[in-house]
């Protein structure tokens, strides 16, 4: 199985109140991360079988403007595993119950899906230390007993990507 795994985008300050920090929406900066993330994972030739995503508007709003740029069809699911206090025995159900599928994308919150993979490609108790930024995105083959980390990337290293390219591509001017 593939697991991409996707922090939501930048969403702004959170809000004090739980309640109203659970309906926070993305920024322009984050649905511009969504635009990036997604036209990255179309040129590294990504498709998902299913997008799960963590109930809150600020990752289903990530999984749809992802989702929408992969071409992905199929309803968006969500699963209280991906919130921001779930549990690693959560996060190992959610795995479990969708283990028959090829390739899935999870999208949530740090510190808890930072912690998910890196508990994902380790040893019991010697987690890899892993920081998904904001609209970060990791590629993860799980096999039987391995799983191996493919890619992490961040929008900052996509958007330095992409102005090098568009820098590459201006014709050279010579000097004389």
């Amino acid at each position: 199985m593939i697991i991409y795994f996707l922090r939501h985008a930048n969403a702004g300050e959170p809000f004090r109140n739980l309640k109203k920090d659970e309906k926070r929406a993305l920024d322009k900066e984050g649905i511009a991360q969504c635009g990036l993330v997604g036209r990255a994972l179309v040129a590294l030739d990504a498709s998902v079988d299913m997008i799960i995503s963590s109930p809150l508007k600020r990752s289903s709003q990530t999984a749809a403007l992802v989702g929408n740029e992969l071409g992905y069809e199929g309803k968006l699911q969500f699963s209280d595993a991906l919130r921001p206090a779930a549990s690693f025995a959560d996060f190992h159900r959610l795995l479990e119950k969708h283990a028959k599928l090829e390739a899935i994308m999870v999208v949530g919150h740090n510190p808890n899906l930072s912690e998910f993979l890196g508990r994902i490609i380790s040893e019991p108790g010697h987690e890899a230390g892993i920081e998904l930024k904001k609209g970060a995105v990791a590629k993860v083959e799980l096999g039987r007993n391995t799983a191996v980390l493919q890619w992490c990337i961040t929008p900052k290293a996509l958007r330095a990507l992409y102005s090098a390219a568009v820098e590459s591509s201006r014709p050279k001017t010579s000097r004389k």
